[in-house]
């Protein structure tokens, strides 16, 4: 079939990108489901720092790639031997598909999945191969979803079905924002009821963690970012405190928190924000990160901390989660109003904007953008 969708052929251009146009919206032939996949009609489809950085080149992958991999649509078909799915259905799309065979998998880490790590580097789908062809050549899938497109075939591991009543644009977001945030709490963090949090980055991601801590019962909830409006956001969905990031935020968690949030999660993708979580976590804590920095950058910290201080700082991918059990249960929690994710929603675009939306979360203008389709 034919489809319109948004390619990536050159990365590195310079912004603003509504003028440079790194992403060209083109149209593809879109190959059938073969066994284990599924054809999807992407409904909504969610701008995330992770396109952002295979846009601007500090994530190298392979080009040309049809990017995008935080959406929900519609099942339209399904390929042989998939079952569990049904034309119709309403699904999200996860960046991660489980084999459910490698170690990680079979330990509960699915995150880990190697390879889904392999196919989702070399731009193929986890059931092996590409789908997209242009011009007699193929085109390369982003993290196994390529949701930028009306339409995209997935590995039936990538899709994870989600109660009908949910709205497509916001169920977009427990994609990616929502379960990594969240996740970052409750799954990696380990959030104990009454214990403090800082977020540092109050974007899609922060602000889903921000919910998540509320949620969890959190006694304090403390975000910390340079925009004004992200931390009036964060306030109004039920952070206690919203610190300047350009104002010593470690000395101001410290003094909030007297002597350091026993969990700081770091959003922001910089080791210098990563090294100001750390340094905000009391002895005994914990610090998350999720973000992700250029591979070239390092982090210092001071070593003896980790011993002394009985210190954790741990990296979370995709939250830590389980996906297929993770996203229903946050779903359940939107629809009964305890997640109220639909207020991440800063921006809805056309295929056509995408340029603009990208220039807009560079700029930090924006929270989530959903391109609807």
């Amino acid at each position: 079939m034919r489809v319109r969708a948004a390619v990536l052929a050159r990365s590195g251009l310079e912004r603003p990108y509504a003028r440079s146009r790194p992403l060209e919206v083109l149209e593809l032939e879109l190959e059938p489901p073969g066994p284990g996949e599924l054809l999807v009609r992407i409904r909504a489809a969610g701008l995330c720092h992770s396109d952002l950085s295979v846009i601007d080149g500090s994530r190298p992958r392979p080009l040309p790639m049809v990017l995008g991999h935080e959406a929900s649509g519609e099942v339209v078909e399904l390929g042989a031997g998939v079952e569990g799915f049904a034309p119709g259905d309403h699904v999200v799309l996860t960046f991660v598909p489980s084999c459910r065979a490698c170690a990680p998998c079979r330990a509960g880490r699915p995150a880990l999945c190697e390879p889904a790590a392999a196919a989702n580097g070399a731009g193929e789908l986890a059931t092996g191969g590409r789908r997209w062809r242009r011009d007699g050549g193929s085109v390369h899938h982003h993290l196994g979803v390529s949701a930028f497109a009306e339409h995209a075939v997935v590995a039936a591991a990538s899709a994870i079905r989600v109660d009908p009543a949910l709205p497509f644009d916001v169920a977009a977001l427990f994609g990616c924002a929502v379960v990594t945030g969240v996740g970052a709490v409750v799954n990696a963090g380990a959030l104990r009821p009454g214990e403090r949090v800082a977020v540092f980055g109050l974007g899609g991601v922060g602000l889903a963690a921000v919910l998540g801590a509320v949620e969890a019962g959190a006694g304090a909830v403390i975000g910390v970012d340079p925009v004004a409006a992200k931390r009036e956001l964060a306030l109004a969905l039920g952070a206690h405190s919203a610190l300047d990031a350009a104002l010593d935020p470690v000395a101001a968690v410290r003094e909030l928190t007297g002597g350091g949030a026993e969990l700081a999660v770091e959003t922001v993708g910089s080791e210098a924000v990563l090294a100001q979580a750390y340094a905000a976590t009391r002895r005994g804590g914990t610090t998350v990160t999720v973000g992700l920095p250029d591979p070239s950058r390092l982090l210092t910290i001071p070593a003896l901390g980790l011993v002394a201080e009985e210190r954790t700082l741990r990296g979370s991918y995709l939250g830590s989660a389980v996906p297929e059990r993770d996203v229903p249960r946050l779903v359940g929690l939107h629809l009964q109003g305890r997640l109220p994710v639909e207020r991440l929603l800063t921006h809805r675009l056309r295929l056509e904007e995408v340029n603009e939306g990208f220039d807009r979360l560079a700029a930090g203008e924006a929270v989530r953008q959903a391109i609807l389709f």
